[in-house]
């Protein structure tokens, strides 16, 4: 079984050191790190993908735009999407749900209810 990549997407670099510490908790995943949405979508076309997180409020191409063209491309439609992001109205969860968002994690959050979310979702994946 090949090890299972996983791409963060978020301008914060303490985000995503949290969130990289939080994977290596969980299992022996490779991670690739984008700093804004546009630099997620210049990786995609070299990395296989097995799970992809985002933060909403990026530069340039912010999470929901991200996650429009994952949903749009073939690659992609089927990808498990993570959104984490500070914006926990019930009206941004809806329209995360509504983009294609597979879970939608409101910062704060559990690291140990992340860790089982990425353990479910990769465990699906052959």
């Amino acid at each position: 079984m090949s090890t299972k990549t996983i791409l963060i997407a978020d301008d914060s670099s303490s985000m995503r050191a949290m969130v990289v510490a939080i994977i290596e908790g969980c299992g022996d995943y490779r991670i690739v790190e984008a700093a804004s949405g546009f630099e997620a979508l210049r990786l995609l076309p070299r990395e296989r993908v097995d799970l992809i997180m985002t933060d909403i409020n990026m530069p340039d191409i912010n999470g929901l735009e991200l996650l429009s063209y994952l949903r749009a491309n073939p690659n992609y439609k089927s990808t498990p999407v993570f959104i984490i992001s500070t914006e926990g109205s019930a009206k941004d969860i809806e329209k995360g749900r509504q983009l294609g968002a597979d879970e939608y994690i409101v910062k704060p959050f559990s690291p140990v209810a992340l860790q089982q979310l990425i353990t479910h979702y990769l465990s699906k994946i052959s």
